[in-house]
């Protein structure tokens, strides 16, 4: 069904159908006529095909490196729910942690003439580097700081370095620290920079036992099994999130060691599920739904400027809050 068949069935002109889906000035009459045969036949004008005569679209392409993540779907929810109230829908695509992903889907997008595309971030190899500068539609990421375009991201740096405050605090000085790869600069190098800077400042050796971990529970159960072999009498563990802090408790307590007496533990993310187990985790509360919700409305505030060359790389940093619970 095309446009010309619409208007031979309604007995108006092609231009007058073109008129009525781009909300142009026509009769009640004609307006009644096409709704009649758009309702008889079912009807719905080819979007892709507007967005190309049109150059703009009602969509916006959103990556997203695990669609699983408690704070990937909290960020998710500030998105969508802006970009629904400002009327625009939602293209999500899930990477599963894949940088090359993540690449394919930006290409996709831009050939699909969205409106604008929000990156949520884990690794900004120097070709995700040179591709956001190159894009060809407003971007913004979310998660890690960039310099070429603007985006929206945390304090992970003095959220890590105050919950390590808080476990020298509580007296531990036999530390251990579970982080992610360091590749992922905003959790994994920055929070690991913030453990560092609270041990120095404290006058204790920054070089404390490591391992790293995937972004599971699992993989904070086998990171603190080894550490348990090299350091069994450690008190005090600092973990990159909270699904890690939730495996390495898991660890701790097979290995008969009680919580929080004999060692204290601690993440970042403040999970739902931090707060179901038993003693429940000290966390950094970080604001995702307010960081989807920012980064959408930079985006559209993007889309809506004619000229974009002249504009400044904005970049927002959001705060956190230290819950203070059992675990610690």
């Amino acid at each position: 069904m095309t446009i010309k068949e619409i208007a031979q069935l309604a007995g108006v002109s092609s231009a007058a159908v073109s008129r009525y889906f781009h909300g142009g000035s026509l009769s009640q009459p004609k307006r009644e006529a096409i709704q009649a045969a758009i309702d008889q036949t079912g009807y719905r004008p080819d979007a892709a095909a507007q967005s190309l005569r049109t150059k703009s679209t009602d969509y916006i392409g959103f990556i997203v490196p695990k669609i699983s993540s408690d704070a990937v779907s909290r960020v998710t929810a500030g998105v969508t729910q802006e970009l629904s109230d400002k009327g625009y829908l939602c293209l999500l695509a899930n990477t599963d942690d894949n940088p090359q992903q993540e690449l394919t889907y930006l290409e996709l997008f831009q050939s699909r003439c969205v409106a604008g595309i929000l990156l949520m971030a884990t690794v900004l190899t120097p070709r995700h580097q040179e591709m956001l500068r190159q894009c060809t539609v407003p971007v913004v990421v979310i998660g890690q700081r960039s310099q070429n375009v603007p985006c929206v991201y945390h304090d992970d740096f003095n959220a890590a370095r105050e919950l390590m405050d808080c476990l020298i605090q509580r007296g531990r000085r036999k530390l251990a620290y579970i982080g992610v790869t360091e590749q992922d600069v905003a959790v994994g190098l920055h929070r690991h920079q913030g453990v560092r800077a609270a041990l120095t400042r404290a006058g204790l050796s920054p070089d404390i036992p490591t391992r790293l971990s995937p972004f599971t529970v699992e993989g904070g159960r086998a990171a603190m099994e080894e550490l348990l072999i090299e350091c069994p009498d450690l008190d005090g563990v600092m973990c990159a999130t909270d699904l890690i802090a939730l495996g390495a408790m898991d660890a701790l307590r097979e290995a008969g060691k009680r919580l929080p007496e004999e060692v204290s533990v601690a993440g970042i993310d403040d999970s739902w599920a931090g707060v179901h187990v038993s003693p429940k985790l000290t966390t950094a509360h970080f604001y995702y739904e307010d960081c989807g919700a920012e980064a959408a409305r930079l985006l559209l505030s993007m889309a809506h400027q004619k000229r974009r060359e002249d504009a400044p790389v904005r970049q927002t940093m959001l705060g956190y809050t230290v819950i203070h619970r059992e675990s610690v």
